[in-house]
């Protein structure tokens, strides 16, 4: 099936406010102290991200770094909309950039495995070669072959650039430069990982939005991940049935996870948070939290965007289905 035709759909622009990253580590690292009982934040150099435990594309986040939002629950709910598949490869050759190294959390290309999954997004373009490290999370039937407890990672075949439906990704030149890293340990609070910085960093910022793309490293503990199944052929039309329709498993660490978040839509029906994690174990698909607090122990690296690209908005609007 063929993916959308950017020249044909509607790409809005807005900017971010972007505060100095030295700021950005001060108020994270008192922020974050509500929910972590050891916290270190800092403006550093990336470390190479094509390195364990990451194992990117690029080694870095950084260069003219853009957060977009494709399309939105509303094609997936209450029943899906199949022709809503989008050319990551394609959109970067649209919007003139290369190099291009998108990172995030999405709805997985459906047709590569002929059923619905999560993707975890992970691939670079430059001088017009995709290099590819996507992985794609699908229910399996338990003990099924490869599987673990029902669910089961695969890499997306190299000519496969596409996302399905909606998805959450950093658009930058993946070069090395200045980030803020996040180290939390011992989780005493409600709030999850990423919930956490976004709610900090909401509270001071109040109306001047902000918006964060990177990845996560969670070293230690248990997870609570979701696994979208095959779409659903009744309609899906409250939290309860979209509860009801997806499969939660406990994850094992280590897990990277890859995504944005922001702390507000700038009247765009933007989604707050998305990330979607993957393992060399096996295990992965959309973060939730983790479920072993005394032992959690993550690792962020992020970049603070400069402008939005909202592409393919949905008309109609409605809020379930994006936790």
């Amino acid at each position: 099936m063929a993916s959308v035709d950017y020249n044909k759909i509607v790409i809005k622009e807005k900017s971010f406010y972007k505060p100095d990253l030295n700021e950005v580590a001060e108020v994270l690292s008192r922020g974050l102290k509500n929910n972590f009982e050891t916290v270190s934040v800092s403006a550093v150099d990336c470390p190479d991200l094509r390195q364990e435990p990451f194992n990117l594309t690029s080694p870095g986040l950084c260069g003219d770094e853009t957060l977009i939002e494709l399309g939105g629950t509303q094609y997936l709910l209450p029943l899906v909309q199949r022709d809503k598949l989008y050319d990551l490869a394609l959109l970067a050759k649209h919007l003139r950039r290369d190099p291009a190294y998108i990172i995030g959390a999405g709805a997985g290309p459906w047709p590569a495995f002929n059923v619905n999954c999560e993707g975890v997004i992970n691939l670079t373009v430059r001088n017009g070669t995709v290099e590819q490290g996507s992985r794609a999370v699908t229910v399996q039937p338990v003990g099924a072959a490869k599987g673990h407890s029902g669910y089961l990672q695969r890499p997306l075949p190299a000519h496969e650039t596409r996302a399905a439906l909606l998805g959450n990704f950093l658009l930058s030149q993946g070069k090395p430069g200045k980030v803020i890293k996040v180290v939390a340990k011992t989780r005493t609070g409600d709030s999850n990982f990423i919930t956490s910085i976004r709610e900090t960093l909401q509270n001071h910022y109040g109306d001047k939005v902000v918006g964060l793309g990177g990845t996560f490293v969670v070293h230690e503990g248990r997870l609570k991940h979701h696994v979208m199944p095959d779409f659903s052929s009744t309609p899906l039309c409250s939290e309860l049935d979209v509860e009801n329709w997806l499969h939660f498993f406990e994850m094992r660490a280590p897990v990277v996870h890859v995504g944005t978040l922001v702390t507000g839509d700038l009247d765009l029906d933007l989604r707050v948070q998305h990330f979607h994690g993957s393992s060399t174990h096996g295990d992965g698909g959309h973060y939730h939290g983790d479920t072993t607090p005394s032992t959690a122990h993550y690792e962020g690296y992020f970049a603070v965007a400069s402008t939005v690209l909202r592409v393919d908005p949905p008309l109609e609007k409605h809020t379930f289905g994006r936790d």
